[in-house]
């Protein structure tokens, strides 16, 4: 027998050996139920086909109804365990940074690059969460953000007219805009050295917070920002234009409420918190259209240690998958789940509903920086909407929700000013 031969056998022999201690291993830590799929692909195909469907949840409904609530697999490339339970995803995210990591795919981390918040770990994560926090909390909203956000909102619905594609994507490239923060961050470190005066904003705290960031991290940092704050915002408030246009009933509900809003100001007049506080039914809105959009169906982690939990293990190195949207969508916990329905959040039922059970900002030491400023964002827009215009659909659209829920035309409508005619919708 030549030396390749006996090489090429040893090698193989060593693989079949390793594939064998790898099943005894995972028999003997009793993984939850499911299974890896092909060789190295797993159910990765599987994956990303199945979310090219009308269906919300294809790959995780024919595996919860084979497997349970909490299921093994493996895609992009690892074995994962995937959970739609709600008591093991608030573990899951209750334990970040004593038994998971935060881990994911490496083009997500290339999008947001490799200093963006979502990717920062430990100490330093702590300390850029709480400061971005503290930027987007209620009382900095009331007193210097609703303004703005009022009048920006009215200054980009001044210009529509006629056909809108409501879901308008980002135009330019990330390198373009990575290039005009640099020298925005350039320009203000020299500024702040060489007169000793910082502005109290984001890049201002940044560049005093000690932590001595360089450009490319501060850049990082807010541009991530950025993108989160803009794709999540702009795909919420159209998503919530459609659900509504498909539901007349509410969409009349919520006229007659912003209506009455707009009754009691002069015309022209900045939204005020009191206003806010008000729109009671919109929040019955805003509730039920991150439910049912779900921006981010879930969040991946890596198990830092084999974790034993419901009866099964999480073998160290494996990731978890918690999945939002697949207990929004359960109608355990949601009757007629996969129906929009705002009304189910009226008479406070909100406060009934287990934290567990309805997480879109996620959770744990994770929960989203933005996630108040978001509820307002969307409240402002859609009175301003609302009250301004009338629409049609431009053109049939649908929901795809792969890699993440958008509309799949943009949702294109046709708008017209409530004073130029009787209303479309």
């Amino acid at each position: 027998m030549s030396s390749f031969t006996s090489l090429l056998f040893s090698c193989a022999a060593i693989a079949a050996f390793l594939i064998l201690l790898r099943r005894w291993r995972y028999r003997r830590l009793r993984l939850p139920p499911g299974s890896l799929g092909l060789p190295f692909i797993g159910e990765t195909l599987q994956l990303i086909s199945a979310y090219k469907s009308d269906n919300p949840e294809p790959f995780m409904d024919r595996r919860l109804n084979r497997y349970g609530l909490v299921f093994t697999t493996h895609v992009f490339g690892e074995p994962t365990v995937f959970s739609a339970e709600p008591e093991m995803n608030r573990f899951v995210l209750a334990n970040e940074g004593k038994l998971f990591e935060c881990s994911y795919p490496g083009s997500i981390s290339n999008l947001l690059g490799k200093h963006s918040l979502l990717l920062m770990k430990g100490n330093l994560h702590k300390k850029m969460h709480s400061l971005t926090m503290s930027f987007a909390n209620s009382s900095i909203i009331k007193d210097h953000l609703l303004v703005d956000v009022d009048r920006l909102i009215r200054l980009n619905l001044d210009s529509w007219s006629d056909r809108v594609l409501l879901m308008e994507e980002a135009k330019k490239a990330r390198t373009k805009v990575a290039e005009a923060l640099t020298l925005v961050v350039r320009e203000r470190r020299k500024g702040s050295e060489s007169d000793g005066n910082r502005k109290k904003d984001m890049l201002g705290a940044l560049l005093a917070s000690g932590e001595q960031f360089s450009d490319e991290e501060i850049v990082d940092f807010m541009l991530a920002l950025l993108v989160a704050g803009y794709e999540t915002t702009s795909t919420i408030m159209t998503l919530a234009v459609k659900f509504l246009t498909e539901t007349p009933l509410a969409l009349a509900q919520l006229k007659e409420e912003h209506d009455q809003i707009r009754s009691k100001s002069k015309t022209g007049a900045p939204l005020e918190w009191s206003d806010y506080k008000s729109m009671i039914f919109t929040q019955c809105v805003v509730n039920e259209t991150l439910r049912m959009a779900n921006i981010i169906g879930g969040i991946f982690r890596r198990a830092t240690t084999d974790i034993n939990i419901n009866g099964y293990t999480i073998p160290k190195g494996w990731k978890v998958f918690a999945s939002f949207r697949a207990v929004h969508l359960n109608p355990n916990h949601f009757k007629d789940a996969r129906s929009f329905n705002p009304w189910r959040w009226q008479n406070n039922s909100e406060a009934t509903i287990p934290v567990n059970v309805y997480t879109p900002f996620g959770g744990g030491p994770r929960l989203c920086p933005g996630y108040e400023l978001a509820r307002v964002v969307l409240s402002v827009f859609l009175h301003r909407f609302i009250t301004i215009f009338s629409w049609v659909p431009a053109e049939e659209d649908r929901l795809v929700f792969f890699p993440t829920t958008r509309t799949q035309k943009r949702y294109p409508i046709i708008v017209k000013r409530r004073e130029e005619s009787s209303p479309c919708i």
